[in-house]
């Protein structure tokens, strides 16, 4: 179904190739290109399901797209990060890095294998969106646009702060995660 929400998920999946070629292209001002087309995509994120609801545009293709789309934005995202030497340089721990990543880009491997699992339980509701995943993303998602552009505005350290916004994400990710691991557990232990 072609609706406004559904439209603004796809941006959010073409927006993926065209950060990487802007990250990758050695452009000047490319990491503000990259920034501002991040903000965009992490907007038409919050704006997508608002639209759905109150427009009553919901639907099963967006409903399956929108997860879909955040977890490739973000893992790319990520991704692009553990592979700028650059960056990597400028860490201030390069260990805490690369296991935050891997536990944020494993997080999301996990809660949308556990949503899909809870789904066909018919218990779908149980591993809904958790206000403690809601601040994990909004940070991430901070975090990341601070990874995206990297170099220090009027002297304020933004790969330091992003790195450690990332490190909160991390541990925020952990929590949420255990968080649906916990309810997902109570469903099965219930239904024995």
């Amino acid at each position: 179904m072609i609706n406004i929400p559904n439209c603004l998920t796809f941006f959010r999946i073409l927006a993926i190739p065209l950060i990487v070629s802007v990250y990758f292209s050695g452009w000047p001002y490319s990491n503000w290109y990259c920034v501002v087309l991040f903000s965009l995509a992490g907007i038409s994120d919050a704006l997508d399901g608002y639209l759905a609801r109150k427009w009553n545009q919901t639907s099963k293709l967006g409903a399956f797209l929108d997860p879909v789309a955040d977890k490739l934005l973000v893992s790319t995202m990520l991704i692009l990060a553990m592979c700028n030497v650059e960056l990597q340089a400028g860490l201030w721990s390069k260990f805490l890095f690369s296991v935050t990543v891997m536990v944020i880009i494993g997080r999301e491997i996990t809660v949308s294998a556990l949503r899909e699992w809870m789904a066909e339980l018919g218990k779908r509701s149980n591993v809904a969106v958790s206000v403690v995943g809601k601040y994990k993303t909004g940070i991430q998602m901070g975090a990341i646009g601070g990874l995206l552009f990297a170099k220090p505005l009027l002297g304020i350290p933004v790969l330091l702060i992003s790195e450690l916004m990332l490190y909160a994400a991390g541990v925020l990710t952990i929590w949420s995660m255990s968080i649906y691991l916990l309810a997902a557990y109570n469903v099965v232990k219930g239904d024995q």
